[in-house]
């Protein structure tokens, strides 16, 4: 509070000689008597903050204690398919999985015989957000919580001990390795979540055995029509790898809402339009056709249909899947895809189902309660 004068001093625009009875100014006058109050006020203020700060983290740290609790509970609950546990990848062929039933092992990569998809899964040690491998490695792409949440991709042998690991710069979301298990490519997201939301940005980047790493596919040359695209808004995602070609990827780029099927070269640097509209391809085991998710609007909104390219030909067969895609297809052989979709409208459990090619084949339950499915052949 300002200090109250009774007079005022002598001098230019005085009324009176008499002499104030308030202080002359100078050192030691009302504006040091404000500043200490000023001190003091801000003193109280901070006080207040640190109680309030403190308050916040002890809340903070209370819901953080019971949401582990929660989780630490809800994983430790008995899970509604059949389980047992593993430490060694199967024999092949199996399909390797995220394990999405509730409770125990929950997000774990998880095997089941490909000959009986719908019986005993045998779940790891490692929970993954996505998985691909094959007979004798698997990559994991993972999440760890802390003091602050950051992102990995782990290798793991067929033993399911850890070979190789590297940070991650976002949220994972897409996984694959080539036949061989000699190139592996992970795609995350660096900014959003969504690939029809504003703003997202991705991070896509292939990397061979030896941990070689390709830098960033944003930084391949984009080519259309002979013409590079050279627009800063390129994001890339969704590889997968040309069976014996190890030179030889295709991948999803996008630049300003439009969307493409891409053509990777790893020793050129170079991506080429080669079909536009669809996203997230798979190559066939034997090379000659791709699946993929194709828009209904030729853009990043809209439905995402099934279809099946024929490289050979260029002919091009929409499946009858009826619900929008949001995964990147697998083939379980020549003929059948295997996608995940959510489970009544859950955010975190999903089921696996399986598609014929042919344009009248319907869908087939394949694993309850999975997603992120590699076929081990």
């Amino acid at each position: 509070m300002t200090a109250t004068r009774t007079g005022r001093p002598p001098g230019k625009g005085s009324t009176s000689g008499k002499q104030s009875t308030g202080r002359p100014p100078g050192k030691g006058s009302t504006s040091a008597r404000e500043a200490s109050t000023r001190v003091t006020i801000s003193r109280k203020r901070l006080a207040a903050l640190s109680l309030i700060t403190a308050a916040a983290i002890a809340a903070a740290g209370i819901y953080a204690a019971l949401a582990f609790q929660d989780a630490q509970v809800s994983q430790s609950a008995p899970p509604p398919v059949d389980v047992t546990t593993s430490k060694t990848l199967p024999a092949a062929p199996f399909v390797l999985f995220r394990n999405t039933a509730p409770g125990q092992g929950f997000g774990s990569a998880a095997t089941v015989p490909l000959s009986g998809p719908g019986g005993q899964r045998a779940l790891s040690e490692a929970s993954c957000d996505r998985v691909y491998g094959t007979h004798d490695q698997t990559l994991c792409l993972q999440t760890k919580q802390g003091l602050a949440t950051n992102f990995q991709a782990t290798v793991y042998n067929s033993i399911w001990q850890e070979t190789r690991s590297w940070p991650l710069p976002g949220i994972p979301n897409r996984a694959r390795t080539s036949a061989d298990g000699s190139l592996m490519a992970t795609t995350v997201f660096v900014s959003g979540h969504s690939y029809s939301a504003a703003g997202f940005s991705t991070e896509t980047v292939i990397r061979d055995k030896g941990g070689q790493s390709s830098g960033s596919l944003e930084g391949f040359a984009l080519m259309l029509d002979g013409s590079r695209i050279k627009a800063t808004d390129r994001n890339i995602w969704g590889v997968t790898f040309a069976p014996g070609k190890p030179d030889v990827f295709y991948a999803t780029a996008s630049s300003q809402g439009h969307i493409w099927l891409v053509q990777g070269s790893i020793a050129g640097r170079t991506l080429t339009v080669v079909r536009s509209g669809v996203e997230c391809p798979s190559v066939s085991p034997d090379g000659t056709r791709i699946a993929y998710k194709k828009s209904d609007t030729g853009t990043l909104t809209g439905h995402r249909s099934i279809a099946v390219v024929d490289l050979a030909s260029g002919t091009e067969t929409v499946l009858s899947e009826k619900e929008s895609i949001d995964d990147q297809i697998e083939w379980l052989d020549n003929s059948t895809l295997v996608y995940g979709l959510p489970r009544d409208g859950s955010e975190v459990d999903s089921n696996i189902w399986s598609l014929k090619t042919e344009p009248a084949a319907q869908p087939v339950l394949f694993i309850e309660h999975g997603s992120s499915p590699s076929v081990v052949r």
